[in-house]
């Protein structure tokens, strides 16, 4: 299993560059990183399938932390945010 993120804020209509973004398997943190110029992590982790927590830390005035519970099989997962200061969203992306 591979995975990479992608945050967007959608009420300035920009990627947001520099959000924390923590990966969590089995109670530990498998992975952290922060979001590039381009929104993007995109080699964020690589591990077991299993279910893995999502913890995004966006710049809202609302939402100090969204997380994200999500079930990884074999292959490559794109789990993005998309955020803006009182609304997120997220999809299985590809």
């Amino acid at each position: 299993m591979t995975l990479s993120t992608h945050v967007l804020d959608t009420e300035r209509g920009v990627p947001a560059a520099g959000v924390r973004v923590e990966l969590w398997h089995d109670g530990a943190l498998a992975a952290s990183g922060v979001t590039d110029s381009d929104g993007r992590i995109r080699d964020f982790g690589a591990g077991e399938p299993g279910t893995y927590r999502v913890a995004f830390y966006p710049p809202s005035p609302f939402f100090r932390r969204v997380e994200l519970e999500v079930e990884l099989g074999e292959g490559h997962f794109h789990v993005p945010l998309l955020f803006s200061s009182y609304g997120c969203a997220s999809y299985r992306g590809s």
